[in-house]
């Protein structure tokens, strides 16, 4: 017989995948909000790994809709990136979703991975150092245009000329940047630009204690990161994707509330889950979901 459950306080948040027709999403973007999480999020993807022949819908048009039968979740994208987003065009949008959420939307921005996203466009496949170069480039012109009504500007791989805000973002001076960081030159990003780190840890398919190891160091990265920019770590917020290890995080009540223990320990203020499928990624039961939401999550939250 196990033990008692251990809850660390700490937000928490969950991404539902946007691979079901709004009739079935709305209940679930309604239903987490009504559950209390923290934050809600859906992946910003126009195909993603095997699931890209099966339904798939657009991020900023979900988290629109979620904006208007939600009241309170914060809303994001995880995360969104360059390989088929321009900052200019991309701006309008995050304005848009901010000003129908009332200021709720969280922006995840990452480099872009290799797959679908990478080549539906027919553009070459990047290796990771000119990833990095271009995500550089696309968070230091969306964190202008965000600001600055007007920009125009120049990179290698993106340009802006007078490049318009107005009204401009709810939230003040622009949406939170939450920057997906596990090298160091992205985590540079985070220090220079990012409001929260979100990392997915790195390690083996199967190797549940290398994973943390792995989220220890990067961890630990950090800190000196931003020690190195002369940034406090307390202005960081810090999210923890726990889907990223091995084991689904919602396996079972006692090995999610563990699992964000562990988070906890190591210094995250936030953790994300998913919302279980039927099948392939994220596999999983739904009465386990509805037993952490309204047993565990008042305690986990505080």
């Amino acid at each position: 017989m196990s033990g008692p459950t251990r809850v660390a306080i700490m937000r928490i948040g969950i991404v539902i995948l946007p691979d079901q027709r709004w009739a079935e999403s709305q209940r679930r973007w309604r239903q987490v909000d009504e559950w209390g999480f923290d934050h809600a999020w859906t992946y910003d993807h126009l195909g993603w790994r095997d699931l890209v022949d099966g339904p798939w819908f657009d991020s900023m048009a979900t988290l629109t809709a979620a904006a208007t039968v939600t009241s309170r979740i914060r809303l994001g994208t995880l995360v969104a990136s360059p390989n088929f987003r321009h900052p200019a065009a991309f701006a309008r949008q995050i304005t848009t979703v901010d000003d129908v959420s009332a200021g709720r939307l969280l922006l995840g921005l990452g480099a872009g991975g290799i797959g679908f996203d990478s080549a539906v466009l027919g553009g070459e496949t990047l290796p990771p150092r000119q990833r990095v170069d271009r995500f550089a480039e696309f968070a230091e012109l969306l964190d202008l245009i965000l600001r600055e009504d007007g920009t125009t500007w120049r990179g290698d791989w993106f340009a802006a000329v007078d490049a318009r805000n107005n009204p401009g973002c709810v939230q003040r001076p622009r949406v939170p940047f939450v920057v997906a960081a596990n090298g160091p030159r992205s985590m540079r990003l985070v220090a220079r630009f990012g409001q929260g780190w979100v990392t997915t840890g790195t390690g083996d398919d199967d190797d549940l204690a290398g994973w943390w190891a792995s989220v220890s160091a990067l961890s630990a990265r950090m800190d000196r990161t931003l020690d190195e920019a002369g940034r406090d770590p307390a202005s960081l917020d810090r999210y923890l994707s726990l889907d990223a290890a091995p084991v689904f995080s919602l396996s079972s009540a006692q090995f999610f509330a563990d699992q964000v223990g562990r988070a906890a320990e190591l210094g995250f203020t936030d953790v994300v889950t998913h919302w279980p499928r039927a099948s392939s990624w994220y596999a999983g039961d739904e009465a386990i979901l509805v037993d952490v939401a309204t047993r565990l999550l008042p305690q986990l939250r505080g």
